[in-house]
């Protein structure tokens, strides 16, 4: 068990993040309870790289002392899981918004699938999905898309360590990625039906890597509550 003064030195926790919460709803939870176990006024609690709320998967959270190595842990490499849906887009690259266009599939084949994927293997310019947090003008993005504003978003270099396609049953692709920090899965769909001449948006995603952190050694949130 636990004291108060592990908590206060700092722990890392390991957390698989369940479908449709924020990283920011799973951050107010953890604290909550470890504030109500010990009769804390307040602790240090934090997350290293959100997840959207439809993507699930390991969330690093440090409390105390080790919120200062959020930071580190942010900028280490990553790795999902997950499924893209060819031929259909979405304002939002996922299904958090509807299908804003449809577009053909009938030419996609699976060598053409796999012949695309070398594409975006490296280093990449990537422009950030507009329904994001990143902020523009003080404003988070997001904010701005809801109100039905076009902005100009800026491209940014990052890394594609590995794009693997593990199955194909089309119109879904599965497949994992290995990448940098600052990577928009969200924005390597859309981009990915692009380039193959269609449309498509991520319709699933796994959090399954951070560093050296596996989801298979985290636990779900009720079960790090009744560990308390």
């Amino acid at each position: 068990m636990k004291t108060v003064e592990d908590f206060k030195n700092g722990q890392v926790l390991l957390i698989d993040k369940p479908l449709k919460w924020t990283s920011f709803q799973v951050v107010n939870k953890l604290r909550w309870h470890i504030r109500k176990q010990f009769n804390l006024k307040k602790i240090k609690v934090g997350h290293a790289g959100t997840l959207d709320p439809l993507a699930t998967g390991l969330l690093i959270i440090c409390t105390g002392k080790f919120t200062k190595k959020i930071n580190e842990y942010q900028g280490q490499e990553k790795e999902y899981a997950g499924e893209i849906t060819l031929g259909a887009t979405t304002p939002s690259y996922d299904l958090e918004t509807e299908i804003n266009e449809t577009f053909s599939t009938a030419h996609i084949t699976e060598k053409l699938i796999h012949d695309t994927v070398k594409q975006f293997v490296g280093e990449i310019d990537q422009v950030p999905p507009i329904f994001s947090a990143l902020k523009k003008d003080g404003k988070r993005m997001y904010e701005i898309a809801r109100e039905g504003k076009t902005i100009e978003i800026n491209s940014r270099k990052i890394t594609i360590e590995e794009f693997e396609i593990t199955k194909i049953d089309l119109p879904i692709i599965s497949f994992r990625v290995v990448c940098s920090k600052g990577t928009y899965i969200r924005s390597l769909a859309y981009d990915f039906g692009k380039a193959l001449n269609s449309g498509a948006h991520l319709s699933a995603l796994r959090r399954t890597k951070i560093g050296n952190f596996k989801v298979e050694d985290s636990q779900g949130i009720d079960e790090f509550i009744e560990g308390l």
